[in-house]
């Protein structure tokens, strides 16, 4: 490289980078947690596609992309939510429905824009970091705190909700309100997550952190506090590594995610197998060879 990693990271537009992926990385498994809490890992995909739609609509008619895609993600998100709590169709069914009529309404009206739509498009399926500005990185920031804001101030609530909805429907808790809320803030953390990488990558940094806490953490609080830990980790290194090699920010993320997933795996198989050798050890020593040996 002709250029050090240390001066490329000095750019002000590296930095803004990194600090969007930094915001993203913690905000996403935040969320995610409760998502896998209640099966539904792939919403983010869902809400991705319905969001894919919203960008259409922004450069079609020359508004900001961000916005129509939280306000069309957010109607998407809420329409699938009462869709499930209704039962008229299956979690399964409404995703589909989600991914197809996302991904095609979205395709469509990218086609009609005007200019380079499509050239366009590709910054929003797989992330597009480094042309983010001043701006973008404010609103990521104050749409990352109002995501934290609720995942972490309601924890005890949504996680009532998303463990037995029924004993919450119970204990008086606003259920309909509560799974509402966590449908908008899911809208809303795809949409910050566009930016960093992509809605088509965006359910891997909710899920894979997650996934990988859930290996050494069985209280729901610690895991999710690992969760963001190895969100904020993926997301430094990979953003660091891009700039570094000149490498896709959004799938480096995501596969230094899925590499972190894989050590901590490798990790706990090796110290399980550690401990079951451990007591078959002591059960095959003689009780005066185990004296001579301590």
């Amino acid at each position: 490289m002709n250029v050090s990693l240390f001066e490329i990271m000095s750019y002000p537009f590296m930095q803004r980078a990194l600090l969007g992926a930094l915001i993203t990385g913690l905000i996403a498994p935040s969320l995610g947690i409760y998502l896998v809490q209640r099966k539904m890992s792939l919403i983010g995909d869902g809400i991705g596609h319905i969001a894919l739609t919203g960008v259409g609509v922004g450069l079609l008619t020359g508004s900001n992309p961000v916005v129509t895609a939280i306000i069309v993600s957010a109607l998407g998100a809420v329409a699938v939510e009462l869709i499930r709590e209704r039962g008229r169709t299956s979690g399964d069914m409404a995703l589909a429905i989600l991914f197809y009529g996302g991904i095609a309404g979205g395709v469509f009206l990218v086609g009609l824009a005007p200019g380079k739509g499509s050239a366009n498009l590709t910054s929003y399926l797989f992330g597009s970091l480094v042309t983010t500005t001043p701006a973008d990185l404010v609103a990521m920031a104050v749409l990352g705190a109002c995501v934290l804001a609720v995942t972490v101030g309601l924890r005890p609530w949504l996680f009532a909700v998303c463990q037995d909805e029924e004993y919450a429907k119970v204990s008086g808790l606003p259920v309909r309100a509560l799974n509402l809320l966590l449908a908008v803030m899911t809208a809303v953390t795809v949409t910050v997550a566009m930016r960093t990488v992509g809605l088509l990558l965006v359910s891997a940094l909710m899920v894979v952190p997650v996934a990988a806490a859930q290996l050494v953490s069985r209280g729901f609080a610690g895991t999710m506090a690992l969760a963001m830990l190895g969100g904020v980790v993926s997301a430094g290194t990979g953003m660091t590594l891009s700039g570094g090699f000149n490498l896709q920010p959004g799938a480096t993320i995501v596969l230094v995610a899925i590499a972190l997933f894989v050590l901590v795996a490798l990790a706990g198989t090796v110290l399980r197998r550690r401990r079951r050798a451990e007591p078959a050890q002591v059960a095959a020593c003689e009780p005066p060879e185990c004296v001579l040996d301590s």
